[in-house]
């Protein structure tokens, strides 16, 4: 079978209707990014920055996967799919993907505060006294800004071994995460799924499909399921 990797970023999700980070309307408009996604704002203002994540979580768990996350899924019936994702939401899982890399952690989970290795589910709000096995205040299982991405190495080597990339739902601006794609082989075949024009200049040769998600997506199976049935 080959190896399709997904590459999604929020753009995706927001058409299940979860606000983006960075597009008008979005979140860091209500709440400024270095008092609730940073190491200094937990340590200065947790019950902020718990508010903050407490306040997705009951955002993504009213909400659904859409047609591009149920036409990825549906490649497995195909093809080998990973996906790699910038989104912490559980949408891809909800899906039905069963190979994925959350590049920037995961809502529904809590970790030690002071071990990273001690990781447990937790749809509930989390609250100031909620302690891990350690003792330690738990936190949200998220990779703030200017702490490392542990799952890059893991991420890289899953793409490296690419035949198909599919890129939706990112600007690829946001490093190190957006140079994740440079490690993909360069005769792997490649799709940009984004109703904004995406800059993003290569010898490869690309495929750009300027519209969304829920559209592009199923656009790109259908093509490849195409490819099976005429092999």
């Amino acid at each position: 079978m080959k190896k399709i990797v997904v590459f999604s970023g929020a753009g995706l999700s927001a058409e299940s209707g979860l606000k983006t980070f960075r597009d008008g309307g979005g979140l860091w408009e209500e709440f400024d990014i270095n008092e609730v996604a940073t190491p200094e704002a937990w340590a200065k203002n947790p019950a902020l920055v718990l508010k903050f994540y407490n306040l997705r979580k009951a955002q993504i768990l009213n909400a659904s996967p859409n047609l591009a996350h149920i036409a990825i899924a549906e490649l497995e019936k195909d093809y080998d799919v990973h996906v790699i994702t910038q989104n912490i939401d559980d949408l891809h899982e909800r899906a039905g993907s069963s190979k994925i890399i959350h590049l920037h952690g995961e809502i529904l989970k809590v970790r030690s505060s002071i071990n990273p290795e001690l990781i447990k589910g937790h749809k509930e709000d989390l609250a100031l006294g909620e302690k891990s096995e350690d003792g330690s205040q738990l936190r949200p299982h998220i990779e703030w800004f200017g702490e490392s991405v542990p799952e890059m190495d893991r991420a890289i080597k899953t793409m490296v071994n690419a035949e198909i990339v599919i890129v939706v739902g990112t600007s690829l601006n946001v490093y190190p995460a957006a140079g994740l794609i440079q490690y993909a082989p360069t005769n792997a075949q490649f799709f940009i799924v984004d109703p904004v024009e995406i800059n993003y200049t290569s010898l490869r040769k690309v495929t750009f499909l300027r519209t969304s998600a829920t559209k592009g997506i199923p656009q790109i199976a259908e093509s490849l399921k195409k490819e099976i049935k005429v092999v």
